[in-house]
């Protein structure tokens, strides 16, 4: 039977901007309730982005309902993969990619890392895009000249940081619930029987529906590197299952919803424009209504944008320091953020708008490499080490996790040599993925087969030295061990 530590209660002095970055939360700074993950993750994933997710069935052909099926079933089981990493933060204090030296090693740690930053900045680059697309309806000017406002506002937010990212998301939820509520309705009432739009004429096509499926699925796998950066101030005995449980029902619903709604409007209006369906759509309620719509969505667009950059800075500085030893203070997370604003701010204004779906090729190119890191990252925590690790030795040079971890490694490269016939590329089509009419479901071959791998080569790891090592850890830590400080992980 396990028993229910209690972390010392915070510091009443309120800290304006967190100065924390990739380093152990310490027990006496824990704090927020389990539910915030819930709104959180809710509004996290209530972007333009994943609207147009939704439009992916219509254009090829596949029926509304047809579509609408096919992403729910995908964003739900994509987001169980995502909602599960949640529970990393509390019982480790870290945020989620630093966790993966123990996988990798504290170098070896770089390839999933390289990928994530790719992903992140390619996100942040689409997020000063569609916000500018927006304020351009208000006062248009030059992107020269939007782009750096926007990436400005946004990289202030991430050097605020944790409590204000979770209060911004939190209540705009309740915002979004509305406007997008009144928005849903007005789009299965009034689009049906409008002048102004086309005539759905989608029907069934298994090629279409398992291609709109996996990419529902990849989107919301692809939020798994973000997680524990946001839960990771959570008390040590926060409740698993329930931590799991809001994670999840906030990514999954808002996906689910809002793709839907995707897979709606691509079925009537025509271009597979996000923004300029919102408006056409909320407009049939009344004239104006439309850009109330599009405005409550860039906010919403723009706060993902700093959640972005805050992940940006926390896996470079994880990077960096794996190679040369940083000291985690604040002045480091305001440098890491302006580098992540200055470098995402170049890579937007680089992009033609006629090179927009290349690019968002090449973000998906990228989630390759982290569907392997997803599946031996989790293995390893709820299979293999049970949640326990030696936290300071994810620090040190020469911890118990070693410099470049073999298993982690091979493990990686056996995932995503398995994914390579599923993929689905411009320059590319693997002979699984043709077979499929082009449907990409490489993430499952990659999930399995990397996970599997690990599992089998992780029975050789000395779990007798870890265990020395994770109490050497906890003392240094200054925790003290309960009499019995096992907590459940599910």
């Amino acid at each position: 039977m396990s028993t229910k530590t209690t972390s010392p209660a915070p510091s009443t002095q309120s800290i304006l901007i967190e100065r924390r970055s990739i380093d152990y939360v310490p027990l006496s700074e824990r704090r927020g309730k389990v539910w915030h993950q819930g709104p959180f993750w809710f509004t996290g994933n209530f972007v333009f982005q994943t609207l147009v997710v939704g439009f992916v069935g219509p254009s090829l052909g596949l029926g509304m309902l047809w579509s609408v099926l096919a992403v729910t079933i995908g964003a739900a089981f994509g987001t169980f993969f995502m909602a599960f990493h949640a529970n990393q933060g509390p019982r480790m204090g870290l945020p989620q990619m630093i966790q993966s030296r123990a996988q990798f090693g504290r170098k070896g740690a770089i390839i999933p890392f390289i990928a994530t930053i790719f992903v992140y900045v390619g996100f942040i680059a689409f997020g000063i895009i569609l916000v500018t697309q927006v304020i351009d309806l208000y006062v248009p000017a030059s992107k020269w000249v939007w782009y750096p406002i926007v990436v400005a506002i946004a990289i202030i937010i991430a050097i605020v940081g944790y409590d204000l990212l979770h209060f911004i998301q939190r209540w705009l939820s309740y915002i979004l619930v509305l406007t997008f509520g009144l928005l849903t309705i007005t789009a299965f009432i009034a689009l049906p029987t409008s002048a102004h739009v086309i005539v759905p004429g989608g029907s069934w096509n298994a090629a279409a529906f398992l291609i709109q499926l996996s990419v529902a699925a990849g989107y919301n796998i692809s939020y798994a590197v973000y997680v524990s950066d946001y839960s990771r101030y959570l008390p040590a005995d926060a409740s698993a299952p329930k931590l799991i449980f809001w994670t999840y029902l906030g990514a999954a619903l808002s996906a689910i919803w809002l793709m839907s709604l995707g897979s709606v409007l691509g079925s009537y209006i025509a271009g597979g424009d996000a923004i300029k369906s919102l408006q056409q759509a909320g407009d049939l309620w009344f004239p104006g209504f439309g850009l109330i719509v599009v405005t409550v969505g860039a906010v919403a667009q723009l706060t993902i944008t700093a959640v972005n950059c805050y992940g940006t800075m926390l896996t470079g500085v994880s990077a960096v320091d794996g190679f040369k030893p940083l000291a985690p203070t604040r002045r480091l997370r305001i440098t890491g953020l302006i580098i992540v604003g200055i470098f995402s701010t170049g890579i937007a204004l680089s992009i033609p708008d006629s090179y927009l779906s290349t690019f968002n090729g090449f973000v998906l190119l990228m989630l390759y490499f982290l569907v392997p890191w997803t599946a031996v990252n989790l293995v390893d925590f709820y299979f293999v080490r049970h949640g326990k690790y030696a936290i300071t030795h994810i620090f040190k040079p020469n911890g118990v996790y070693g410099i470049w971890a073999w298993r982690g490694m091979v493990s990686y490269v056996a995932g995503f040599v398995a994914m390579v016939p599923f993929f689905s590329l411009p320059f590319y089509v693997g002979p699984v993925a043709q077979a499929l009419g082009g449907a990409d479901i490489s993430f499952i071959p990659g999930l399995i087969v990397s996970g599997g791998v690990y599992l089998i080569l992780a029975r050789s790891i000395d779990h007798q030295a870890e265990a020395e090592a994770r109490l050497r850890s906890e003392r240094d830590l200054g925790n003290i061990p309960t009499e019995n400080p096992e907590i459940p992980l599910v």
